[in-house]
């Protein structure tokens, strides 16, 4: 599919930069000129596998032919060569992952996504098990006597299947092949963004950066390390790690016979983070809001990291240089997902409908939706459901009652933000795809009393590694310069108090609570 308006063809010097975002939907490719603006698009769906109930896998042969593919249809879209452009910059999935033989770089199994959920048997046997427990108290103890925050995270140290060292952990328990390439120092592991940099310099280059490495979950970024205490644990074996590399790096060029020319590759930056590079949120207490398939609330701590608090967790947001810049996250499941469903079960034809279809009533009329169609960090095996459905009850009331639960969990996150990010927190913006919602959009600002920004263009991911990629191509001078390119296309501002959902929330709340403990 080819998206994008086409630019002047012409075979002059680098004036372009791609940045490409591997998302859990959508792999997209945005040509950029000096401006920022778009020049040329490539977009193709992400086609998961399901081989069993839980299981949700990507054929690495498909996602290689799809990134190959929207490269060359954005550059084809912009009438553009390949001689043109100056640098790629990719911004991956997070958490995504896949295990290849050295020698012979033939995978072990698919890619096993940060969705699956295979690994819950093992994660409920870790949490119930005495040996986290002395771990808990281990910890506590430490970080009593020392106050030292590193120590902060292990005290309440609980597994979730959305952790990629549950589901690698997982592999060498149950895939032979990998155990014993491991053992002979023969196994490679990768996130999307390592394998991708691998088949791109055909075998030359094998690394990640910081932002990808510090979202699996196994790199500390306290110590800026693997973690050989967490691998020492899980049995999972420390020789198989890339590398790390700064977000903004020359990592090598792409050989040649792929794309004719050898163009170089600038950046390699997790989704959420380049979104986040892509907003210019720069300064401390800036935030980010992502709403795709899942949410994302991101905000920039600056030098300082945060220990991990209950539903917010620390990530390197990125490394350029001498500067690391921290950020605290928090994550909620089942936004896009929801909507996508809702579509695909005929609740509406086109998702630009729902805004207009939930305004249509004057609230849900007690329906509340409670999500559950990914992975819950507290219940892997919960369901979504309706509760509250009445003869009365109409497309438009559950149409309301999924984007209003979008709302509500924005709510609930910002408010935990509040209480342990000890930050003032400065401009909110948002983007992905739900951000173009306006019912959604507005009811966050009312709950949450502040006012949030709208870019012009929501592919914040993409946008960030291009960012990324100018800069450390000589594309774009600075942050400054990036600041001044920023568009934005609306702000959304309190209009209602918040105190007027208190209701409707309290009623969805109870609804949560319900579900959980059926």
């Amino acid at each position: 599919m080819l998206c994008g308006q086409p630019g002047a063809r012409g075979d002059g010097p680098p004036r372009f930069v791609l940045g490409v975002d591997v998302g859990s939907t959508v792999v997209k490719c945005h040509v950029y000129d000096g401006a920022a603006a778009v020049r040329g698009s490539g977009c193709r769906k992400v086609e998961s596998l399901y081989p069993r109930p839980g299981w949700v896998e990507l054929d690495p042969e498909v996602l290689w032919s799809q990134f190959l593919g929207v490269i060359k249809e954005a550059v084809q879209a912009a009438g553009l060569h390949m001689s043109q452009i100056a640098g790629l910059g990719i911004s991956t999935q997070r958490g995504t992952f896949i295990t290849w033989h050295k020698r012979t770089g033939k995978p072990f199994h698919n890619f096993i996504s940060w969705q699956d959920t295979r690994s819950a048997e093992l994660v409920d046997s870790w949490n119930n098990s005495l040996m986290l427990k002395v771990i808990h108290v281990v910890f506590t103890v430490l970080h009593f006597f020392t106050g030292n925050a590193r120590y902060l995270a292990p005290s309440f140290l609980t597994f979730s299947t959305q952790q990629t060292s549950m589901k690698l952990s997982w592999v060498f328990k149950n895939i032979h092949e990998a155990e014993e390439a491991a053992k002979k120092n023969n196994c490679c592991f990768g996130t999307v963004d390592t394998w991708l940099l691998y088949r791109l310099t055909k075998g030359s280059v094998y690394a990640t950066d910081y932002s990808n490495a510090s979202s699996t979950g196994i790199f500390e970024p306290f110590t800026k390390c693997w973690s050989p205490t967490l691998c020492n644990l899980l049995s999972i074996p420390m020789s198989i790690y890339p590398p790390v590399k700064d977000t903004s790096f020359n990592f090598g060029s792409v050989d040649p016979e792929i794309f004719g020319v050898p163009i170089p590759i600038m950046a390699m930056v997790a989704d959420q983070q380049a979104a986040m590079f892509g907003e210019c949120c720069f300064h401390p207490g800036d935030v980010k809001l992502t709403m795709g398939t899942g949410g994302f609330w991101n905000v920039n701590t600056g030098e300082h990291l945060f220990a991990s608090q209950r539903s917010l967790y620390p990530l390197i947001g990125w490394k350029i240089g001498k500067e690391v810049v921290y950020l605290t996250e928090g994550a909620i499941s089942d936004i896009g997902t929801a909507i996508k469903w809702a579509q695909d079960i005929d609740l509406f034809t086109n998702v630009d409908e729902t805004a207009k279809m939930a305004q249509s009533v004057v609230d849900s009329q007690g329906v509340c939706f409670v999500p559950g169609f990914q992975t819950s960090v507290d219940d892997p095996y919960l369901c979504a459901s309706f509760v509250g459905l009445k003869p009365s009850t109409t497309r438009n009331h559950l149409v309301r009652a999924i984007l209003e639960s979008v709302a509500f969990r924005n709510k609930l996150l910002f408010d935990i933000i509040v209480k342990k990010v000890h930050i003032p927190l400065q401009t909110i913006r948002a983007d992905g795809g739900v951000s173009n919602n306006s019912f959604v959009m507005q009811m966050t600002s009312d709950l949450i009393s502040k006012k949030i920004e709208k870019p012009a263009n929501a592919d914040m991911s993409s946008l960030g590694a291009a960012f990324l990629a100018g800069l450390a191509s000589g594309f774009w001078t600075d942050k400054e310069q990036l600041k001044k390119l920023r568009r934005i296309e609306a702000v959304f501002e309190p209009q209602k108090d918040s105190e007027e959902y208190r209701l409707a929330m309290d009623t969805w709340l109870q609804a949560m609570e319900h579900s959980l403990h059926q």
